[in-house]
């Protein structure tokens, strides 16, 4: 792990010329539940063709979606607009069980590449609803990871979306209350929603594990390193993915002077450089690789070729492909080999 050093004091413009370097977060970008989901749908146009239907973007970037348009995935809003007969594949965000029954109704195959920490957090769900606790869900109104776990056990789950939401809450017993959250969420904010809570239920219980993602929390921690020597932040990623949202906040919280997100390298306003020696860069869970490289050349362009890695952690998790698709792919290789 990478220490920080002190706050990078205030430059002129002339002195930050003179030291250009650019800061990039490691770990940064896919984690592995994106990871899966995005080669879910690939292996799903491989092995059955195009068109395959997804429901909602199967992770929140602009490009990835793009890039699998292209390739024949069509992304629709609602189960019903699948054709009969077509195969369906469920987002990496997860979707409440009323959108499998749907899919059933609508005689769909379907693949569901809901992200396996995600899934834990509605199995927690259902375990606690079983159990009659009310469930304290701390999350974003209307993102669909909460509606998905929302919808695994509606009558036991209220949502508290951060602290400030912490006073209207009302549960029916003070000591049977448990909170679960939203993977996707700042470390910080969350404790600080929990403490909150806790305030008013001392017998709150917590899950049995941390329900914000490893990936979530690696990718804010390597921020945080190098947020206070930072000039400027960039952090890669589509406005509606909130694990991207929340790095621009935590490189705020962490001492960064400015931070912005982004796209792509298309999207960054040269303005932004005046009176910057170090650039911090990073990407959101869901942003592949190569519109980072794009934002490096970029800066490298215009004199940030100097580039240092702030390493928080090293990541080797990975998630095997979703059940329908091993199956399937199983059945194919076994074809294949008797042929």
């Amino acid at each position: 792990m990478t220490s920080s050093p002190s706050p990078t004091p205030a430059t002129t413009p002339g002195e930050a010329a003179s030291r250009r370097r650019v800061l990039l977060a490691a770990p940064r970008g896919y984690c592995a539940g994106v990871d899966r989901a995005v080669i879910a749908v690939e292996k799903a146009l491989e092995q059955y063709g195009a068109p395959v239907y997804v429901r909602h973007e199967i992770v929140h970037n602009k490009y990835v979606v793009k890039t699998l348009e292209k390739k024949g995935a069509i992304f629709v809003d609602e189960t019903e607009e699948v054709p009969e007969g077509n195969i369906v594949i469920f987002s990496a965000h997860g979707v409440a069980p009323v959108v499998h029954e749907e899919a059933k109704r609508g005689k769909l195959a379907t693949i569901d590449a809901t992200c396996p920490l995600v899934t834990k957090v509605h199995k927690e769900a259902v375990r606690y609803a079983k159990e009659d606790y009310d469930i304290l869900l701390i999350g974003h109104e209307g993102h669909e990871e909460v509606i998905g776990t929302s919808g695994e056990a509606p009558e036991h789950i209220t949502l508290v979306d951060g602290p400030q939401d912490v006073a209207n809450v009302e549960v029916r017993d003070p000591d049977k209350v448990v909170w679960l959250s939203q993977t996707t969420l700042s470390v910080d904010e969350t404790m600080e929603t929990v403490d909150a809570l806790k305030g008013r239920y001392p017998n709150l219980l917590s899950p049995p594990s941390d329900d914000i993602c490893y990936a979530t929390q690696n990718r804010q921690i390597a921020v945080k390193q190098m947020g206070a020597e930072a000039d400027l932040v960039i952090v890669v990623g589509s406005k509606n993915s909130s694990n991207s949202v929340r790095l621009v906040e935590v490189a705020l919280g962490a001492g960064a002077r400015d931070a912005h997100l982004v796209d792509c390298a298309e999207e960054i306003d040269e303005a932004w450089l005046e009176g910057v020696g170090t650039v911090g860069v990073t990407s959101g869970a869901s942003v592949p690789e190569i519109l980072v490289h794009g934002v490096l050349d970029w800066l490298a362009q215009r004199g940030y070729e100097d580039v240092e890695t702030i390493t928080a952690a090293e990541e080797s998790i990975h998630f095997s492909l979703p059940k329908e698709l091993r199956r399937d792919l199983r059945a194919e290789a076994k074809s294949a080999t008797e042929g």
